[in-house]
């Protein structure tokens, strides 16, 4: 006798394969056993119906999102982090290793982390690993505890815990990663070519003029060349200047193993619409201009970009409207983790793109590069994170009803369209009691 299922979901409208179908979902024991026709008759303890004007997805996978826990959790924490993620569709992040203290450089700093974040995560997470000039000789010691790979500024980061590693550190790291087999993801900006002298203040032009494109595509062609001659794994993340894709593209053509990423703020706003002051927008590398930004959507669908990741990036509201606007003072970071599927979504669907679109942008991409198979997608043996998604519903931002820990956000006021009614985690709708797992590169 077959034994009845944990969870039925039926969905009129589905994300499932890479094409957009009606499907009854079967999950069983956390993990989706079985994909059946929408009206097939399965015995199961619950049965879920998806309303005509919702879509289900699978749960999102964000791998840039900086947590801060501990060491400064009054700019963000495990808990309203993973909360946030979770009303916005995401179901897994992956934790930058700074700007906690410790920064997750040393195997004692990882163990300090995943102690603080055990019984608070409301989604799964995992964590990166960082690499720094004086932790060289110790990566392999964080690989084999499981961080997902290694992250690396070519520039200041804007934390003196964390300092950036000079050419000859930047290409020993390079060969270590390598010979890990490591993923090694780059903040790529040349900071020889950073030009404060042109920060005015309160004017954004200013800000925008002091990181000019030629300072991201400098750092990624050393990002290449060093990453060719290693033969490693690289990531280049947060991409605002469009005009680094080719060599991105030659790079690839040639066999350099590089992936890349962008975020919603880059495909959201644009340099022209941004008031002097609007500290709320600063982020390094900067919002660039209009044209910029639709270049950046068209290298999305060409598949020259990746995938689509938060870079959450939280700080105080003090820190933000620190210098009364003055973008040279400000905090620079976007908090984004709970916006990010409607921002993306509505910038999506103006342009004529789908829902499977961005399911492969912000779910399946993310997932596969990280080595998380079994996330970021609706298939039999992957974990039951799932999504009841309204796309045709329209959201104002309200900054006092978005649950990471400071209220303030670049996306305050703005209509999005795009609703998250229900996340489930492991088939098990998320709710107020945290039952998130801690991840660990290579384990199921």
């Amino acid at each position: 006798m077959r034994v009845a299922a944990d969870l039925l979901v039926r969905a009129r409208r589905a994300v499932v394969g890479g094409s957009e179908r009606a499907v009854a979902v079967e999950v069983t024991g956390g993990v989706i056993t079985a994909l059946h026709a929408y009206d097939a008759e399965v015995e199961a303890d619950v049965v879920v119906e998806l309303a005509d004007d919702e879509v289900l997805l699978p749960g999102l996978v964000d791998t840039h999102v900086h947590v801060n826990e501990p060491g400064r959790t009054e700019w963000e924490g495990f808990a309203s982090a993973t909360r946030a993620a979770a009303a916005g569709g995401v179901t897994t992040i992956v934790d930058m290793p700074l700007n906690s203290i410790p920064p997750t450089t040393t195997v004692a700093a990882l163990d300090e982390k995943r102690a603080v974040a055990r019984d608070q995560v409301h989604v799964d997470v995992g964590f990166w690993g960082g690499a720094v000039p004086d932790n060289l000789d110790d990566l392999a010691g964080l690989h084999d505890a499981g961080v997902f790979g290694f992250k690396c500024f070519l520039l200041d980061s804007g934390v003196e815990e964390f300092p950036h590693l000079e050419r000859p550190d930047f290409a020993r790291a390079m060969q270590e990663t390598a010979r890990l087999g490591a993923l090694f993801i780059v903040h790529a900006e040349d900071g020889d070519l950073i030009d404060d002298d042109r920060l005015a203040g309160r004017r954004y032009d200013g800000f925008l003029a002091s990181r000019p494109r030629v300072a991201e595509e400098s750092a990624i062609h050393t990002v290449i060349e060093v990453a060719r001659d290693a033969g490693a794994r690289a990531h280049i993340v947060h991409l605002s200047d469009a005009d680094a894709v080719p060599m991105l593209r030659a790079a690839r053509a040639e066999g350099v193993d590089i992936s890349v990423e962008t975020c919603p703020h880059y495909l959201t706003f644009d340099a022209e619409h941004i008031a002097d002051g609007a500290t709320e927008l600063k982020c390094c590398p900067p919002i660039r201009e209009a044209d910029n930004r639709e270049e950046l959507w068209a290298s999305l669908a060409m598949g020259d970009i990746d995938l689509v990741v938060s870079d959450h990036s939280p700080c105080t509201v003090e820190l933000k409207a620190r210098g009364d606007g003055d973008f040279g003072a400000a905090w620079g970071g976007i908090a984004s983790v709970q916006l990010g599927l409607p921002a993306v979504w509505s910038g999506a669907v103006a342009r004529g793109y789908s829902l499977v679109d961005v399911v492969r942008w912000m779910a399946t991409a993310p997932a596969d590069r990280v080595g998380l198979v079994h996330k970021g997608r609706i298939e039999v043996g992957a974990d039951a994170d799932l999504v009841r998604f309204a796309p045709d519903e329209e959201l104002t931002v309200d900054v006092a009803r978005l649950h990471h820990k400071n209220a303030v956000s670049a996306y305050a006021g703005r209509r999005l369209r795009g609703v998250v009614r229900e996340t489930w985690l492991r088939g098990a709708t998320i709710g107020e009691t945290p039952t998130g797992r801690l991840l660990r590169r290579g384990q199921p």
